[in-house]
């Protein structure tokens, strides 16, 4: 006969196995993504002509989070009053390397107006980067940046090519402005496929820098190219990019680990889709049905 020990013994071994294995099917099958963002950049020709139209049909293809790349002379209150029509909200915008200087506080303004988080920085010009201890003075500057930000609560991020993982005097750009950069004054934006075309693999990075990676551009491609540091390969036109899903990128095996990087926004990206609104959406249906 089993005494009361003995059954609670057993009871509770039996529910932390219940719980344990309820938990394990719920991370192999049910984690996805919740909300969807794309990086307007993908459709920057349509939203010159037309940039409300454009912003209804991302929002129709089921998008909720848009990362602006220009604003096409409309003021900040009026971004944010098309978004607020819409159904969309602006996690993040993009702005070039020149403004994290004299335009910043500007800048800060007007994200505080849209109800943006971030603020990336995601190229720093070819011929800055040929400047000597280009990427320690890139990180000076990323940290007085990010620190004017953080008083405003907004987080300033870098956003990320294949250059970064190109040895310069013997030490990759990435990992001078990781260890160079304030943690909570600079996070990154990963774009996980431009590490992956330059044969860095971005676990190795969430390993080492947990919860340093809260945005990440989601875009594929069909095969490795050879990559160099600068040159017409500048925007991806000599890379054979794809939909997301289409190419050679093993999603399961990145989002696995979102939790130890920290992402909590993923957005889809093409540098030059041949036809941008088929394009996004291809990568939409895809990432939407993703489990892992």
């Amino acid at each position: 006969m089993m005494n009361r020990r003995t059954f609670l013994e057993t009871a509770t071994t039996v529910t932390a196995a219940t719980l344990l294995t309820n938990r394990l099917g719920w991370a192999a099958a049910d984690h996805k993504i919740d909300k969807l963002g794309v990086q307007l950049y993908t459709v920057r020709d349509l939203m010159k002509a037309d940039f409300e139209g454009t912003l209804s049909k991302v929002a129709a293809i089921g998008y909720k989070e848009v990362e602006f790349a220009g604003y096409f002379d409309h003021s900040p209150k009026d971004v944010r009053a098309i978004l607020d029509r819409l159904g969309l909200v602006s996690p993040a915008t993009h702005v070039p390397y020149d403004v994290l200087t004299d335009k910043w506080p500007g800048q800060i303004e007007s994200a505080k107006i849209i109800g943006q988080s971030y603020i990336v920085n995601p190229w720093i010009p070819e011929d800055v980067r040929k400047q000597p201890d280009v990427w320690q003075r890139a990180a000076e500057t990323f940290n007085r940046a990010g620190e004017a930000s953080k008083k405003a609560g907004i987080q300033f991020a870098y956003h990320n090519h294949w250059f970064e993982f190109l040895p310069v005097n013997g030490k990759l750009p990435y990992d001078i402005l990781l260890e160079a950069c304030d943690p909570n004054l600079v996070k990154m934006e990963l774009d996980l496929c431009w590490i992956t075309v330059a044969g860095a693999d971005p676990l190795k990075y969430f390993d080492r820098y947990p919860g340093r990676f809260p945005l990440v551009h989601v875009k594929d491609v069909k095969t490795l190219p050879k990559i160099t540091t600068g040159g017409p390969q500048n925007f991806g036109d000599t890379v054979d990019l794809t939909e997301v899903g289409s190419g050679i990128i093993d999603w399961k095996r990145i989002f696995a680990q979102s939790e130890k990087a920290g992402i909590k926004h993923y957005i889809v990206e093409h540098d030059k889709a041949a036809a941008p609104f088929d394009s996004i959406k291809t990568s939409y249906e895809y990432l939407q049905k993703l489990r892992w």
